[in-house]
């Protein structure tokens, strides 16, 4: 069989990439190793409510669990401050929804969609990449393909198999632990996060809400730790007497936090989505960044199908990174200075943002906002925590 791309992986990236290119009139096919499209979720279900407009996607009540108003962020000593918008902001999904019904989406548009669908190798003849090799139900399938898609999660087998460099060391890398629970207690307007190095080291915990007293509670933190995720998690919940007994799920997965993928296309194989490393370093949100390579990689793949010149396909990396490399390399750089921070630092930092400072901070735009810290007495009087913000700018 013969495709003109095949899209390998159906989380976020893969899917959006096989429904513009089905929409320009190319032949698609979208595989999914999972045998259901959206399961086992790995996320704390977050997103910024732009991104339905942003991305074409409907703003549909089946995969939307909850709308957001805002955050709020804890210190390590309790200091807290808030970010309320009076609209909704944002929205909890329901993962195991959104994912298939982006896989229905590309299938509406014209792509083929195969369930339990493992690629296990490329198809190669005479040296040059032509499609790949897959167990689709057990049975070994032979598909053809000008163009190849690696949108298939962090150990991306396709990268690797086409020789793409996808390699990072193990501190790029966040251990995540996250159990869906009952939970009583937080405003489920408002996402909740806790900071401090005894509570999360280099990472947060989560309180994301769905329904009133359901919620995603879950931590991130450097995957290189000594001790677990779990660990960590286990703790922070026993030491804020938030009983255990009412787990419904467990999810865990390993967030890459930096190490950007440098060349996203080798010869007709292209790679997207968390196969890139295409995740916020701060906060570990990756959907959002997904959506934005697959809208710029789909649009290069339609270029080069349409004037049958595959070399065009090596532009994905240069607007990839022209556009959005600047503002991931400004994050990767916040990211390693609160590393530096002590629990005090914290304290004191959170004391002294805002809700408006904590928008710029975690959309990368923070240079107004260290310059405004740096001339707060409590860090006018800490070198060191001058050293760390002059370093950001």
């Amino acid at each position: 069989m013969k495709y003109d791309v095949v899209v390998v992986g159906s989380g976020v990236a893969g899917p959006i990439v096989a429904r513009d290119v089905a929409k320009a009139g190319f032949s698609v096919l979208l595989v999914d190793k999972k045998p259901a499209i959206g399961t086992p979720k790995q996320c704390a279900e977050g997103i910024n409510v732009n991104v339905f407009k942003e991305f074409d996607i409907p703003y549909d009540k089946r995969f939307i669990n909850r709308e957001i108003y805002g955050a709020r962020i804890y210190s390590p000593s309790g200091y807290t401050a808030e970010l309320r918008y009076d609209k909704v902001s944002g929205v909890i999904l329901e993962r195991k929804v959104f994912d298939k019904m982006l896989a229905y989406y590309a299938a509406k548009a014209g792509a083929d969609v195969w369930a339990r669908t493992e690629v296990i190798d490329l198809l190669r003849k005479e040296g040059k990449i032509m499609g790949v090799k897959a167990k689709h139900e057990g049975e070994l399938v032979e598909i053809e393909a000008k163009i190849i898609v690696a949108a298939d999660g962090v150990e991306s087998t396709v990268a690797r198999l086409a020789g793409i460099n996808t390699y990072a060391p193990p501190h790029e890398f966040d251990s995540a632990y996250e159990y869906e629970m009952i939970i009583e207690g937080y405003d489920p307007d408002l996402i909740h996060l806790w900071f401090g190095n005894e509570i999360a080291p280099r990472g947060y915990v989560w309180v994301f809400p769905k329904d009133e007293d359901r919620a995603n509670v879950g931590i991130g933190i450097n995957s290189d730790n000594e001790k677990t995720a779990k660990y960590y998690l286990d703790k922070w919940l026993k030491e804020n007497n938030i009983p255990t007994k009412k787990i419904l799920e467990i999810n865990v997965g390993l967030v890459p936090v930096g190490g950007f993928v440098r060349e996203l296309v080798k010869e007709n194989v292209a790679v997207v989505g968390d196969a890139a490393r295409q995740v916020n370093p701060v906060h570990g949100g990756g959907m959002y960044e997904a959506m934005k390579a697959a809208n710029i990689l789909a649009k290069w793949i339609v270029k080069a199908l349409e004037e049958e010149n595959l070399e065009l396909l090596k532009n994905y990396t240069k607007e990839w990174w022209e556009v959005e490399g600047p503002k991931m390399e400004r994050l990767l750089k916040l990211r390693r200075a609160m590393e530096k921070l002590t629990d005090e630092d914290i304290d004191v930092f959170v004391q002294l943002l805002g809700g408006t400072d904590l928008e710029k901070l975690a959309g990368g735009n923070y240079f107004e906002v260290v310059k405004a810290l740096m001339k707060h007495p409590k860090v006018l009087m800490s070198k060191r925590r001058l050293e760390i913000l002059k370093a950001l700018l």
